[in-house]
């Protein structure tokens, strides 16, 4: 795995911003050095990191996991496995650490993550259930004929939950490189089929991710009728890495659902930033204010009005310059 080689005082700096230690450092801009931070994959980046789990904000704190889980070190593992073992921690937390363990996928985690297969909350249960799954998969024969037979990997630079159904990465391109109306049905049967195990579902998620035609993106918001919110943030997240604006309107209507969940309607927020249309504007920037919504809706409206105003202004990158772009896509 690369790394990118930093100075200590930068280090520094970076670890200030993280951490606020200030006090006076916007939110938005601590997402900026953390994404900086991501891109390092280093065991000093992670240090850093984990020193923010001290941080009141459980916004920040999801994507302090997901960050970790992202660099694949396993040195993130300890702060990790603290954090889904925190049952005071907030859920969004706890499930995003637990996700990041099987983003790292290192085998001496499953015991870890079948203790909390019983745990109160759904989406911490589901996840577990999924990063167990994919931690197997990981080291399955499957894995291993499938590994270097697809050019997903090279599109997306995320480390996904699950894997993309091995039918479709193994299916000849076709000549308008995207699939059959009956295979976009197809996945989207598996998709919405209660009756599988979860993992099988998000690989027929990702699979139409990885189509990604208009066709796809409507099976996928069908999604959003689905009971499970880590089900439905998952579809959200996706959005946001395929920055169409056909996913829009779907989008618009998770964000505004105040019957939706937090952990939903964040992700949804997050998506409309990064696809950064200028219809999103003002609905982002509504959201924000709103004195009565959920702080975590309202920090997640806050950096998707930064990444909005990212896309479309001039800036190289994203993240505190280290000389390469750095992928935005949050979760």
């Amino acid at each position: 795995m690369s790394t990118i080689q930093v100075s200590p005082d930068k280090l520094k700096s970076l670890e200030e911003c993280l951490c606020n230690f200030k006090g006076n450092v916007a939110l938005h801009t601590r997402f900026r050095a953390l994404f900086t931070l991501k891109a390092l994959k280093s065991d000093e980046a992670v240090g850093i990191i984990s020193k923010a789990f001290s941080d009141p904000s459980a916004l920040l704190k999801h994507e302090l996991a997901y960050c970790l889980g992202q660099t694949k070190k396993i040195s993130a593992l300890p702060t990790l496995e603290s954090v889904l073992r925190n049952t005071a921690e907030d859920p969004m937390v706890r499930h995003e650490a637990a996700e990041a363990m099987g983003a790292i996928s290192d085998p001496s985690s499953v015991s870890i993550l079948r203790e909390y297969l019983t745990d109160s909350n759904r989406s911490v249960r589901e996840t577990c259930e999924i990063a167990i799954a994919k931690i197997e998969w990981d080291n399955s024969e499957e894995s291993k004929k499938m590994q270097g037979s697809s050019s997903e990997s090279q599109r997306f630079t995320s480390v996904d939950p699950a894997p993309a159904t091995s039918s479709l990465l193994r299916r000849p391109p076709s000549s308008s490189s995207s699939l059959s109306t009956e295979s976009i049905s197809a996945l989207q049967s598996q998709l919405l089929d209660t009756s599988l195990p979860l993992f099988k579902r998000y690989r027929a998620m990702f699979s139409l991710r990885n189509i990604g035609t208009p066709e796809a993106i409507d099976a996928l918001s069908s999604g959003f009728a689905d009971s499970s919110e880590l089900f439905k943030h998952e579809i959200a997240f996706i959005f946001g890495q395929l920055v169409s604006p056909h996913s829009v309107p779907a989008l618009l209507k998770v964000l505004q659902d105040t019957q939706e969940s937090d952990m939903v309607r964040h992700e949804a927020a997050e998506a409309l930033g990064g696809i950064a249309t200028p219809e999103v504007l003002p609905h982002l920037r509504e959201w924000m204010n709103k004195e009565d919504a959920p702080s975590v809706v309202r920090e997640s409206c806050q950096v998707a009005l930064d990444m909005w105003e990212y896309e479309n202004s001039n800036e190289f990158q994203y993240a505190n310059g280290l000389g390469s772009t750095i992928p935005i896509t949050v979760a």
